[in-house]
């Protein structure tokens, strides 16, 4: 009988374990601590959805709609896919639930599993993960600039050295002559330019901005420029926006080919990239979709939002040193293990607490503590067990003692 080949998970989809799973809970608990401080609360949305949802909203020229979506018919013979990216899914539950009908001011962020089928390479994975934040029923420039520095403290907290980089797309009243100034531009140089970009003249010229083919980027050196075309209310906005920036002290570069990669965008439009992470330096942006809600059958609401790709951050993110205990119980014998699991109960409620079920002696005990990263080992054995009493040891300061239970 020959041996069975061990199956392996698929290309670009990894595992979370050992320290990266440490960094990720630490970054979604502290990323999700700083979201609520700005009165956001946490919603979740399905991985699987209507491959019609990201038709509609991230748009057919898409790269994403066109190459990179994991889509298929279910056994209902339903067109779906794993959701390539959030924000679709957010603004399908918001109208769904019919929070476009009921007015006011909604602000929730999420966390998960993004789907892309592209090819795998550093800090970018076919299954990946995002945090994002987005926000409903506020137009205010003064929401632009809040979910930036709520984004930036995020970034702050975790010690990431980056650079923030602004843009505005415009309104349906000066998008579209921007775009047909765009559009003769190109022509002009339209056999140079790369597939992509010469499809993209026909089906959604602004994303040629957007292409990292070095020839096409020189080709654009002296392209007319969104920033240069904004109608009066687009250009006071941004003005306004710039002004609060600078108020709150947060540095920024203004780059006019920033159009993110999504075409639900409008007005502001921002990205943080840090040069840590090699040529794929983006590792969060987003901006305002003021028409997305009403594209997909809401009522008219503006809204904005951002999504931070969490594994290409993982590497640079810092945990704190946690001065916080962390506590290793062992048995010496067999009979005090019934006494040690209710020590473990009674102190999870407000320290981590490890145990071990097996009888060891000290010196393996204390191995073993050192790899949990305890800095408290306790220990009962047969005297501990029958005085009513518990031996430890702090690892930092090196302090033994023995103490009744009720004491510890």
């Amino acid at each position: 009988m020959s041996k069975q080949k061990n199956i392996q998970s698929l290309r670009g989809m990894n595992d979370i374990l050992e320290k990266n799973s440490e960094l990720f809970t630490y970054f979604i608990d502290n990323a999700s601590r700083i979201a609520k401080n700005y009165g956001f609360s946490y919603l979740e949305t399905p991985i699987l959805e209507e491959t019609a949802l990201f038709k509609r909203s991230v748009g057919e020229s898409s790269d994403i709609v066109n190459k990179e979506m994991y889509q298929f018919i279910d056994k209902g013979e339903n067109d779906v896919c794993l959701r390539p990216e959030g924000t679709a899914g957010v603004v399908r539950s918001f109208i769904q639930n019919k929070f476009d009908r009921a007015g006011g001011t909604y602000r929730w962020f999420y966390y998960g599993p993004m789907f892309r089928y592209e090819r795998p390479q550093k800090g970018r994975l076919r299954e990946f993960h995002q945090f994002g934040a987005e926000v409903f029923g506020v137009s205010s420039v003064y929401e632009d600039a809040n979910i930036i520095m709520m984004l930036k403290d995020i970034l702050d907290f975790f010690e990431i050295k980056f650079k923030l980089q602004l843009n505005s797309l415009g309104c349906t009243t000066c998008m579209p002559v921007y775009r047909d100034n765009l559009v003769k531009h190109l022509t002009n140089f339209r056999e140079d330019l790369c597939d992509d970009c010469g499809r993209r003249i026909e089906t959604n010229p602004i994303r040629v901005l957007d292409c990292k083919n070095e020839n096409c980027q020189n080709l654009l050196y002296n392209a007319p420029k969104i920033t240069n075309n904004l109608c009066e209310n687009c250009d006071k906005d941004f003005e306004k926006l710039k002004e609060i920036l600078d108020f709150n002290n947060i540095d920024y570069e203004i780059d006019s080919n920033l159009v993110r990669g999504l075409d639900y965008y409008s007005q502001t439009a921002f990205e943080f990239t840090s040069a840590e992470i090699g040529a794929q330096s983006a590792i969060a942006g987003g901006g305002r979709y003021d028409r997305l809600v009403e594209f997909l059958g809401g009522r008219p609401t503006p809204g904005i939002g951002f999504a931070i790709g969490i594994e290409r951050l993982l590497e640079l993110v810092k945990m704190n040193e946690s001065n916080e205990d962390i506590i290793y119980l062992g048995a010496l014998n067999e009979e005090s293990l019934n006494t040690l699991t209710k020590v473990a109960t009674d102190k999870r409620t407000d320290i981590k607490t490890f145990i071990e079920y097996t009888p060891r002696s000290f010196g393996k005990h204390f191995k073993l503590a050192q790899k949990q990263s305890a800095n408290i080992v306790a220990l009962i054995g047969e005297n501990e067990l029958r005085d009513g009493t518990i031996y430890t040891k702090n690892l930092i300061t090196a302090e033994e003692k023995t103490i009744k239970l009720e004491e510890f």
